[in-house]
């Protein structure tokens, strides 16, 4: 027990250290991650660090897709449904297809053992891509496609492995029953997703404490991923829909101070798992050198190069079509959604970056098959995983930036920006506004004292002047107000040093100086958030 709480605090160390080092580089932590963890692999003397495929599949993914799809606009999936749909599911087989040919027909290995390899490297991850999308502001359209991808693309994926898997030894497959049996589960998840989401937000509501809704919360991705998995199903499509159910109906259900405390809890408890989970990847280098010994270097290389090289050249041979036929052939989809220009779909096509799922999908392959003989190229599959992992992560992961520069696509989303900046500023008015109606009708139909109305009307006055200022103002204004928040964030620090001094001094009472605080950190996270909204906005 003692060596692994060392080791989980070791990992947790290097994160910590590779982030620092990724923000001076401005690069994706999760390339540098895999690539550090490559490195401690390759250290003699250094204890192995084994990933279990169980933890992987049962204890790290629900989490993260739970918390992608809570973050998600309903509105936005929604209306990206079609394009989402091709690249999860129709890119994602057309990938394994072409995976388990090329395997069969170029490295010689069997069909069943193809499709088990395709299955497994056809899932993008979109981590690294969309942290570099975000950074970059890239169209805002880009970044959901790619995120509505990520959550839906290991439910095929998925699926695809275990009839693979199943197949091998001996097995039969029918595309007949894989087909009615998909579609049984896709029913079957998003129903079960519903239910879960409909129970856990009254369950919250009727709690009505933040702690125990927090707690709530993170068992809610394994209630819903959890059954289907051992039923047969994957369990991602249940949590993806139990996310956005959540994410639209939250907003009514969901109390304030919930909301407010879960948002910082979640964005810690992910960027932890995301960083473990990056770094293990790179650890389990060491574990697959064991089984280079069966295999000569020259078919280790060709076959790493083929299947690298397939994986990257599909996702571009089905993305460009999948773009522009539907418009071409649906006048109807066309006036409802124009075409594109190439270079959006050239980098959605360049952002398949493989990831944790991948590899956790290798070694989760079982050791014999249902016949009871050794799985056949069990080890072969292990290695090509991991390098399509690596030259997909690192190589198209460092090279994206240059890409999105090269294409001109570099800030290409601001306009959409300040158009989204004018809906907020416009939206703010209106619930002042509304605010104030509501208080001038409470005025008239209640006993409350003029001066508390009055002092309530001052404040709702002041927000809504803000409001008007801030978006219409200029460069040379929004220079101002950044200055002037910098006054106000040092003038919090005096705030502080006085607090801290009466406290120490034996003046002011811990509880009262909580308090205090608590006040005090609002403010400054919403002046913080103003800069950043300032900064991307600008």
């Amino acid at each position: 027990m003692i060596p692994t709480i060392q080791i989980l605090v070791a990992l947790l160390a290097v994160i910590a250290a590779v982030a620092i080092v990724a923000a001076r580089l401005k690069v994706p932590p999760a390339i540098l991650l895999v690539l550090a963890g490559v490195l401690l692999a390759l250290i003699p003397g250094l204890p192995a660090v084994r990933l279990a495929p169980e933890v992987v599949l049962l204890l790290i993914l629900p989490p993260i897709i739970y918390s992608s799809s809570v973050a998600m606009s309903w509105r936005d999936f929604q209306f990206n449904l079609r394009p989402i749909a091709l690249l999860a599911v129709g890119c994602v087989v057309f990938t394994a297809t072409a995976v388990a040919a090329a395997a069969h027909w170029l490295l010689g290995l069997s069909w069943e053992l193809g499709f088990v390899l395709g299955a497994i490297v056809s899932p993008p991850d979109a981590v690294a891509p969309l942290s570099i999308v975000r950074r970059m502001q890239l169209p805002r359209r880009i970044g959901v496609i790619l995120e509505g991808e990520g959550l839906a693309n290991d439910a095929t994926a998925l699926i695809l492995y275990r009839f693979a898997v199943a197949a091998v030894g001996g097995g039969v497959f029918s595309l007949a029953h894989a087909a009615s049996t998909f579609a049984a589960i896709l029913t079957g998840e998003i129903f079960w997703g519903i239910a879960v989401g409909w129970l856990m937000l009254r369950l919250r509501r009727w709690v009505g404490e933040p702690r125990i809704e927090i707690l709530l919360s993170v068992l809610t991705p394994f209630l819903a991923y959890w059954p289907p998995d051992q039923l047969g199903g994957s369990g991602v499509l249940a949590t993806v829909t139990t996310g956005l159910y959540m994410s639209w109906n939250g907003l009514r259900l969901i109390s304030a101070p919930t909301r407010l405390q879960g948002i910082f809890f979640w964005d810690f408890l992910i960027y932890v798992i995301e960083g473990l989970v990056f770094l293990l990847t790179g650890l389990q280098a060491r574990t697959l050198i064991a089984g280079i010994k069966s295999y000569s270097v020259t078919e280790l290389v060709t076959s790493a190069a083929v299947v690298s090289l397939v994986v990257i050249l599909t996702r571009f041979v089905w993305i460009f079509p999948a773009t522009y036929l539907p418009r071409w052939l649906i006048p109807s989809v066309a006036r409802r959604d124009p075409a594109p220009p190439w270079q959006w779909p050239f980098v959605l096509a360049f952002t398949g970056v493989r990831g944790i799922v991948s590899l956790a999908a290798a070694l989760a392959i079982p050791l014999t098959t249902a016949n009871g003989a050794p799985f056949p190229g069990r080890d072969l599959v292990l290695i090509l995983t991991f390098v399509v992992v690596l030259v997909t992560l690192v190589g198209q992961g460092l090279t994206l930036p240059w890409i999105v520069q090269a294409l001109g696509l570099a800030n290409a989303g601001r306009r959409e920006r300040v158009a989204e900046r004018a809906e907020e500023f416009q939206t703010r008015r209106q619930a002042i506004e509304a605010a104030i109606e509501r208080l001038d009708a409470l005025r008239a139909d209640s006993d409350i004292p003029k001066d508390v109305i009055e002092r309530l009307r001052v404040r709702l006055r002041e927000r809504l002047e803000q409001v008007r200022n801030r978006s219409e103002e200029d460069d040379e204004r929004q220079r101002e107000v950044t200055l002037g928040d910098d006054i106000e964030l040092r003038l919090i620090d005096a705030e502080r040093d006085v607090i801290n001094e009466r406290y120490r001094g034996g003046e002011l009472k811990d509880e009262a100086r909580r308090r205090i605080e608590r006040e005090l950190d609002l403010r400054e996270a919403h002046l913080a958030s103003v800069r950043n909204e300032d900064f991307v906005a600008g």
